[in-house]
């Protein structure tokens, strides 16, 4: 059985776990979660980090910075994970939907354009299988009409827009180590804080709504309730086995890329012949190789060739559910403009076995599956 996802894992993780116990810190913000956010802020050029225990968790950190509520509302893709639309859901916003495009399956600036209202207050953007949104247009609309960017980055550790890592082009960014991502710690997240504004009640918030931090650093005699907040703090022990995948960073997305790229080569001819439609990567996006999916041509296709890989032991995915078709979608918000791309695109969508480790011959065996099902 060739399986869609196996955990990365580098073989240091349990030295590094072994030696959070013996250092006997095992809550947030210890010596490995410390170490993390230094990567991250040096690495990735943030002005802020912040290890969560999810990126479920850095977005509900993002909306309560935000401050939306009652009347506010939030643009964002239908064509992303239920986290995204929940985070501002829970403060009350409506959130409202909008189309795609179809080559990168990221949301669409002229859609986002014709969504503003005078009650929006954030856009969010979600950068799909760790290739950039179009932020040069997104920030711009950003910037005339005052609103927040946050930057659902997901997927996109590792990847850049025009040399600037995601996440850290908009006001918010988050990040996730979820087991199913590139670099993983079972289950945790980051919050990317690149508007200085926010720093000192991301703090506070981060730490149940007390200024704990302000504490530790000796700059109040004591920690006491201050603001809203909850527990957003990443353990030691996810932080010491995030740390060895950051430090393997450039090997792991080598490896990566490597499986993308042999992806993309072999199945070239079916996309020539118009059987199946490739990633599409756009210029000044350099890629992090999280997902390699294609596209069949229809809904039916693509289960039948779903059914074709299980019955030779391959494991492959579909993704999101358009949120705005989804029960709670309908009760929380609502669609924005025509639903050209979104639906359709995502029932063609399939997502190959991809992770670290995978070897050449099973990359090579999915294709040659691939290949023999459209030659029937």
């Amino acid at each position: 059985m060739i399986p869609f996802n196996i955990p990365c894992y580098i073989g240091e993780e349990d030295t590094a776990i072994r030696d959070a116990i013996e250092k006997k810190k095992l809550s947030g913000n210890g010596t490995y979660g410390e170490k993390c956010i230094q990567w991250l802020e040096e690495k990735m050029h943030v002005q802020k980090a912040m290890l969560t225990p999810s990126c479920t968790a850095a977005l509900e950190m993002a909306a309560l910075l935000t401050e939306v509520g009652e009347g506010d509302e939030v643009i964002m893709p239908s064509y992303t994970f239920v986290s995204t639309a929940n985070a501002f859901a829970l403060r009350g916003a409506k959130i409202v939907f909008v189309d795609v495009e179809p080559e990168t399956m990221n949301v669409d600036p002229e859609q986002i354009a014709a969504a503003i209202t005078e009650k929006t207050k954030v856009v969010v953007v979600v950068h799909y299988a760790g290739v950039s949104c179009d932020m040069d247009s997104i920030m711009e609309l950003a910037e005339k009409h005052r609103l927040w960017v946050v930057e659902d980055a997901a997927q996109g550790l590792m990847s850049f827009y025009k040399g600037k890592a995601l996440g850290t082009i908009g006001h918010l960014g988050t990040i996730s180590f979820h087991e199913t991502k590139n670099y993983v710690c079972g289950e945790g997240g980051a919050l990317y804080i690149n508007d200085p504004s926010f720093v000192e009640r991301a703090e506070m918030i981060q730490e149940k709504g007390t200024d704990r931090s302000q504490f530790i650093r000796g700059e109040v005699d004591k920690y006491s309730w201050r603001d809203i907040g909850s527990s957003y703090l990443l353990s030691e022990l996810n932080a010491a086995y995030l740390s060895v995948q950051l430090e393997h960073a450039k090997e792991i997305n080598e490896n990566r890329l490597g499986t993308w790229e042999m992806y993309q080569e072999g199945l070239a001819h079916l996309a020539d012949a118009g059987e199946i439609e490739l990633p599409f990567i756009p210029e000044n996006r350099a890629f992090n190789g999280h997902i390699f999916f294609i596209k069949t041509r229809n809904l039916e296709v693509r289960g039948q060739l779903i059914q074709y890989l299980k019955q030779r032991d391959i494991v492959t995915a579909t993704h999101y559910v358009p949120l705005h078709s989804s029960v709670a979608g309908k009760q929380c918000g609502v669609f924005s403009g025509e639903d050209r791309y979104t639906t359709i695109e995502s029932e063609r969508l399939v997502r190959l076995p991809l992770y670290y480790g995978i070897s050449k011959g099973d990359v090579e065996y999915v294709i040659q599956s691939i290949q023999q099902f459209y030659a029937q």
